[in-house]
């Protein structure tokens, strides 16, 4: 009933700049959250950066200042902007959101299926 799917991922050199786009679609009655998350072979899967429906944002650490997430609730979308990328910042990245659907009671969390991020020195 609901699919989000990302785009965007790919091969970067460090230093460079990738943008990810994140659409949801199918009975959505409302979305609140929308994030970004990310995980390395063998590693738990981290929170990158999040936007609530108001627009509050919450960043990692690591990402601060390189990082700008971004929404458009029209379009139930969210996009990862990711400036200054290092080696570190490799991983699949995949995108959440916390969507009410029409035929349940409650919010439930959807994933992407994920979009490689790769960035070389």
């Amino acid at each position: 009933q609901v699919q989000v799917v990302e785009s965007g991922g790919g091969l970067v050199q460090a230093g460079g700049s990738l943008r990810l786009s994140c659409a949801a679609s199918g009975s959505i009655v409302s979305i609140n959250v929308m994030g970004w998350y990310r995980q390395v072979p063998g590693n738990r899967r981290e929170l990158v950066a999040a936007i609530t429906s108001g627009g509050t944002t919450n960043y990692a650490d690591s990402v601060k200042g390189r990082f700008t997430i971004s929404r458009d609730s029209a379009k139930n979308a969210v996009y990862l902007q990711m400036n200054s990328l290092k080696p570190e910042d490799t991983a699949v990245y995949y995108c959440a959101a916390d969507i009410t659907i029409a035929s349940a009671s409650g919010t439930f969390r959807y994933w992407g299926q994920g979009t490689q991020v790769t960035v070389y020195s």
